[in-house]
C-alpha cells in the first residue's frame, strides 16, 4: 500500500512538472544582461527580448546587472530558481571569463542549460578623428614606434573591447597602455574627446560613431566588409588577418532547468531572429541574426566549448588577470 501511494505521489509530481512546463510560460520573464545599459549587449538583448515576448505571449523585462567583465550578472542567473523566468544574455566573454577570473562563483560550462546562439557582431578597430595614421598598416607602425604612450581604451577586464585589444597586442607583438573603464560608455566618450587613442569595439556600438565622422575607422574584424561600412577595410585585407573575431552572443538559463522550458525557448528564439525588425534594426548596427540551426542548445554549447580552447592561450599569454 505505502508502495503504491509513493508510486501515486511521483505520477501527481510527474504530471503536475509536465503541466507547468506545457503551460510555460504564465508569467513575466526576466533576462539578465551582464553589463550595462545602453551598450552593445544591451541593445541586442532589447531587441530580442521585445520580440520573443510577442512570441511567448508574456512580457520579457531586460535587467542590467554589471560588473566584474559580466560574472556578476552570471553568477546571479546561474544562481537563480531553474524555471525558465531569469535568463541570462551574455557575449564571448561567457567562454574567457572561464580563463581571465582565478575564482568564479560558478561553473561556466556546467550551472547554466543552453538556449541558442543569437547574433555574431563584428568589432571595428577605430580612433579618435585626429589620429595621424590612415590606414591600419600606418596605426600598426605608430603603435610600435610610440608603444610606451599610445593609450588603448577598453569597457574593462572581459568586455569584448579587452579582449580585442589583447589579440591586437598579440597579433602586433606590441603591448601598449591599456585604458580600462566602466563601461563602453565613459570609454566611448573619452575616445570621442580625445583622452585616449585606440579602441577595439562591437559594430553596434561603433557604426553610427564612424559614419558620422566622430572616430576615425581602420578596419573590421569580419570576414567581409560590413554593408553598413563599405569602404572600412578588413583586416585581412589590411594585412593583419590574425585579428578576425566575432563577439557572438548566447541566451541561457540555470542549470535544472526542464528541457521542454528551454526547448521552448529556442524555438521562440528562433521566430524572434526572423522578425523583420529584429533582421533590419541588426542590419544597421552591422550584423546579422543567427541561423535557425545556430539558435540551438547544441550550437551554443559547442560554441562555448570551443571559445574557452581558443582564448585560453592567448589570455594566459598576456597575462591579464582579474581576481
Amino acid at each position: 500500500m505505502r508502495k503504491f501511494a509513493a508510486a501515486l505521489a511521483a505520477a501527481a509530481t510527474l504530471y503536475s512538472f509536465a503541466a507547468g512546463a506545457q503551460a510555460y510560460p504564465e508569467r513575466t520573464i526576466t533576462v539578465v544582461v551582464p553589463f550595462s545599459a545602453g551598450g552593445p549587449t544591451d541593445t541586442v538583448t532589447r531587441l530580442v527580448a521585445e520580440a520573443m515576448s510577442k512570441d511567448l505571449g508574456q512580457q520579457i523585462i531586460v535587467e542590467n546587472v554589471g560588473g566584474a567583465g559580466g560574472t556578476l550578472g552570471a553568477g546571479r542567473v546561474a544562481q537563480a530558481d531553474p524555471d525558465g523566468y531569469t535568463l541570462l544574455l551574455h557575449h564571448i566573454g561567457m567562454a574567457t571569463s572561464a580563463t581571465l577570473y582565478r575564482k568564479l562563483a560558478y561553473d561556466t560550462l556546467n550551472s547554466f542549460e543552453y538556449v541558442g546562439l543569437v547574433t555574431e557582431v563584428p568589432m571595428t578597430i577605430v580612433g579618435r578623428k585626429d589620429l595621424e595614421p590612415t590606414d591600419l598598416k600606418g596605426l600598426v607602425d605608430y603603435a610600435k614606434a610610440n608603444k610606451d604612450t599610445v593609450t588603448v581604451a577598453n569597457a574593462g577586464i572581459g568586455a569584448a573591447s579587452h579582449l580585442c585589444g589583447m589579440l591586437f597586442m598579440s597579433a602586433i607583438g606590441t603591448p601598449l597602455v591599456t585604458v580600462p573603464y566602466k563601461g563602453t560608455g565613459p570609454a566611448m566618450t573619452d575616445l570621442l574627446g580625445g583622452q585616449v587613442d585606440i579602441m577595439c569595439d562591437q559594430s553596434t556600438n561603433t557604426t553610427k560613431q564612424i559614419q558620422g565622422g566622430t572616430i576615425k575607422a581602420y578596419a573590421v574584424t569580419s570576414a567581409e566588409r560590413l554593408d553598413v561600412l563599405p569602404d572600412v577595410s578588413t583586416t585581412t585585407e589590411a594585412g593583419l588577418p590574425e585579428v578576425q573575431v566575432g563577439i557572438w552572443h548566447g541566451l541561457y538559463a540555470p542549470k535544472g532547468t526542464p528541457a521542454e522550458v528551454t526547448e521552448r525557448l529556442s524555438k521562440s528564439l528562433q521566430v524572434a531572429l526572423k522578425d523583420p525588425n529584429v533582421v533590419a534594426r541588426f542590419a544597421e548596427l552591422g550584423t546579422k541574426p543567427s541561423s535557425e540551426a545556430d539558435a540551438t542548445p547544441a550550437a551554443l554549447k559547442a560554441r562555448l566549448e570551443g571559445e574557452i580552447a581558443r582564448w585560453k592561450p592567448i589570455i594566459e599569454a598576456a597575462g591579464q588577470y582579474a581576481d
